[in-house]
């Protein structure tokens, strides 16, 4: 079960994923409570984040030395700073285009067409760039989950559609389908550095959303400091260092269309942090969607595990 090029399992790279899933699915929650906490906005939370995180995957890489793979130190410099500006472009386009999509046209018309579009572009990029097909399981696995993500997010029926809101949301998935595509595309070859990757493109966003930052304000206003920064350290520290270091290290050896369902997990812990912590009420559809979209995971993965067990054969969820 290990990717012959990385060394990274199979199936250790699907838990990396699931992990990073079920973390990205809190940093909604985190999000909500930094509002209620102070006036910060949206990009001004997303710089902190990314920055905040570069600082914390920095230190950590200090503290815990790892000998350099022979392929890591084979790509040139110039390579990695090239992958590190179009993975951080990527990585913000997503990031800032979703923030501006909730804005347009509302939460759950912003989250069912970006994390619903991601894995059908990830399918048509992965099929033509890098050959991977999904088969008749796959096919009917991305369906099932993109059929829960819509009753999950849609199922209450308040939703409101603008067009501007969904053009950001459409391009908020172009971005995160990028990114994903190139991630494997460079593990493919045995060239994925999960946390080099993952501080070039902390740093290259934050360079990015800085100047939108201040213009929106880049200090915020608390009557509780102490609980503000807890809360933006949190989001740092387990939706962003740790979560992104695991996404990429396991988006480079795992299929990409199965990379973006495993990724639909995030709504899935939005929805139920909802309901625990922030007292929303959990509803037939909230149950229906979440049950829906783990199937299709679990499913993904374990078509996954199973077809990287046959050496020298390209997974097929068929």
């Amino acid at each position: 079960m290990s990717n012959a090029v990385s060394g990274l399992p199979v199936g250790r790279g699907l838990l990396y994923l699931i992990v990073a899933g079920a973390a990205w699915g809190t940093a909604g929650a985190a999000a909500s409570l930094v509002y209620r906490t102070s006036d910060m906005g949206p990009v001004a939370l997303s710089f902190w984040r990314c920055a905040a995180g570069l600082v914390l995957l920095l230190a950590a890489r200090r503290l815990v030395r790892r000998p350099r793979s022979r392929s890591a130190g084979a790509v040139p410099l110039r390579g990695r700073v090239l992958r590190a500006v179009v993975t951080g472009i990527g990585l913000a386009v997503f990031q800032t285009a979703y923030f501006a999509a909730v804005q347009a046209t509302g939460l759950a018309v912003a989250t069912v067409v970006t994390l619903g579009a991601g894995p059908v572009l990830i399918a048509l990029g992965a099929r033509s760039a890098l050959g991977e097909r999904l088969g008749r399981g796959g096919v009917a696995a991305v369906t099932g989950a993109l059929a829960g993500l819509a009753v999950l997010v849609l199922g209450g029926g308040s939703a409101t559609v603008r067009l501007p809101g969904v053009l950001l949301a459409l391009l908020s998935a172009a971005g995160y389908s990028a990114m994903t595509l190139l991630t494997r595309w460079w593990g493919r070859d045995g060239e994925a550095d999960a946390a080099g990757t993952s501080a070039g493109a902390f740093a290259v966003t934050s360079l990015l959303l800085l100047p939108l930052a201040l213009a929106e304000g880049l200090v915020p206003y608390t009557a509780e400091p102490v609980r503000l920064l807890w809360l933006v350290g949190y989001v740092a520290a387990v939706p962003t260092a740790l979560a992104y270091g695991l996404y990429f290290a396991g988006a480079a050896v795992v299929r990409s269309a199965t990379v973006s369902v495993i990724m639909l997990l995030e709504p899935v812990g939005a929805a139920v942090l909802a309901v625990v912590l922030l007292g929303e009420h959990l509803t037939t559809a909230t149950v229906a969607g979440t049950l829906l979209m783990l199937g299709s995971v679990g499913g993904l993965a374990v078509a996954e595990a199973r077809g990287a067990r046959v050496p020298g054969e390209r997974p097929v969820l068929a």
